[in-house]
């Protein structure tokens, strides 16, 4: 048999021999996630990226109970330990209340792990990790109290609802450090545990793994007001997640509905009915743990759920470990294209605006999925204002007059069957992919500069509805005259300099 540390050989000791056997030749334990033991099935080895089959032979009721028979009491919510480890055994029961699966489940304290939110921790951040099972959230947890513990001699506690963090028995494991534990007995009841802590026992920082219940997000925001530092893992992958999770949102602040007045909605440019944040959020940064190295910070959690609230993209700051200890930091915004005219794409960035006019689709979806796109889209307040535009099926069927009033005065029109984001990103993802291009645009700046400087008109290329649009804004910043002639398809915009005036020609098409 291979020399294993404690942890590992308390692990193999509890599976009958065969399985353990075939675990020691396959000598992968650091890999290793869990062993899974279902009745009548064969066993499995589940790794972080594969899984490997321990036995040709099913799993037999006295596998199961040999199992049982070496771990401690399983607790109301199937789960047992093994003493003083951080491993985790967890049980599937029949209906007549007898175990017919076994889930169990590897705990490791990895030392060395902190660096990568070290800044964060050592600057006092009340901060909530997301994540998806398994990743390693509760490693990360486990070891941010060491830290604080030993290394920044604060009064830690950590509520241990299920002795993940801690481990088994009464002894907190040495991978916690010098953190004091409070055990859960049932998981309704930690959330008085939590205030209990608080009340009782005077910590600098509360830890607290899987916060799930509304009464439990509650608590974290009164220990928060209580200037405790909170260290903590929520259900969810992701900021969205939580946005949309009615029992969780507290920890962000609560989300409400808010009624502006007509001219709050008109300089946001926004519907009068919006989504706000009610107060504070509980914690001060949010981790996103994407991989197991790889974690999506945001900081000023306040100002980023506004943004997200508005319809805005939030962009955190990205850290990837790259070997032991050591990570870098990286933007998730992608660096803005160099333009070959400078001047042309400060223009294309304040001047290429798409004027939408809609009926039957949500204004707000248009307003994320252009900010979502990186394009400049209004909501035009009348189809004579506009540049395009879009109607739902239902729309288009209840109001012809709509679809005839756009073909009269030559403007795309795009109808879409679905009023979601989804569907608006793609359709405007399509409307932007024929809209006009940089090329075009940094052409049109260099004709119009030559109408400027020799003080005479220009003609620009033929055009459609749109592109003419664009160009006598274009033409109006320029400080330029400008108006259209010709007969579709052979219609274009002249534009004069500020010394001529416009000579009489074809009514000029407003923008």
């Amino acid at each position: 048999m291979a020399v294993h540390d404690y942890d590992t050989q308390a692990f193999l000791a509890i599976l009958p021999e065969p399985i353990r056997e075939t675990l020691e030749r396959l000598n992968r334990f650091d890999e290793l996630v869990e062993v899974v033991l279902d009745l009548g099935r064969v066993p499995e080895a589940r790794f972080e990226f594969d899984f490997v089959a321990l036995s040709d032979v099913p799993v037999t009721r006295a596998d199961i109970e040999y199992v049982v028979s070496k771990v401690g009491e399983f607790d109301r919510d199937n789960r047992a330990g093994i003493e003083q480890t951080l491993h985790r055994i967890s049980a599937i029961r029949n209906r007549h209340n007898e175990v017919v699966g076994l889930t169990c489940r590897v705990g490791r304290a990895l030392f060395g792990k902190i660096e990568i939110i070290e800044d964060l921790v050592k600057q006092g951040s009340s901060i909530l990790i997301l994540g998806r099972p398994g990743i390693g959230k509760t490693t990360l947890l486990r070891e941010a109290s060491r830290y604080i513990s030993d290394t920044l001699n604060k009064r830690v506690i950590i509520v241990d609802t299920s002795n993940e963090i801690g481990g088994d028995g009464d002894v907190p494991h040495p991978g916690v450090g010098s953190s004091r534990r409070m055990q859960v007995p049932f998981n309704k009841e930690q959330h008085d545990i939590m205030i209990e802590a608080v009340e009782n026992h005077n910590p600098e920082v509360i830890v607290i793994d899987e916060i799930g219940r509304i009464e439990e997000a509650q608590a974290c925001r009164t220990i928060a007001e209580r200037g405790v530092q909170l260290i903590g893992t929520a259900h969810g992958n992701d900021l969205g997640n939580l946005i949309t999770n009615p029992t969780l949102v507290d920890l962000l602040g609560g989300i409400q509905t808010v009624t502006l007045s007509d001219e709050e909605a008109q300089r946001r440019g926004t519907q009068k009915s919006v989504l706000e944040r009610k107060a504070a959020p509980t914690f001060d940064v949010l981790i996103e743990m994407r991989e197991r190295d790889v974690l999506a910070v945001y900081r000023n959690l306040a100002d980023v759920v506004d943004r997200v609230l508005r319809g805005f993209e939030a962009h955190p700051e990205i850290r990837r470990r790259t070997s032991g200890r050591d990570f870098v930091v990286e933007s998730s915004v992608a660096p803005p294209a160099v333009a070959s005219d400078e001047g042309a794409a400060q223009l294309w960035a304040e001047d290429s605006i798409t004027r939408v006019y809609i009926q039957g689709v949500s204004q707000s979806y248009i307003e994320r999925a252009a900010h979502s796109l990186r394009t400049n889209v209004d909501i035009a307040r009348t189809i004579e204002d506009a540049d395009i535009v879009l109607l739902s099926d239902t729309v288009a069927s209840k109001k012809p007059f709509l679809v005839e009033r756009a073909e009269a005065l030559g403007l795309p029109l795009y109808t879409t069957s679905k009023n979601n984001l989804a569907a608006v990103k793609d359709l405007l993802r399509r409307i932007h992919s024929i809209s006009v291009n940089r090329d075009q645009y940094g052409e049109w700046v260099s004709i119009m500069r030559e109408a400027a400087v020799s003080c005479s008109s220009r003609e620009l290329p033929y055009s459609n509805a749109l592109e003419r649009r664009v160009q006598h804004r274009l033409a109006e910043r320029l400080g330029l005259f400008s108006e259209s002639e010709g007969i579709e398809p052979f219609r274009r915009v002249v534009v004069y300099s500020p010394q001529m005036k416009p000579r009489p020609g074809a009514p000029e098409e407003k923008s």
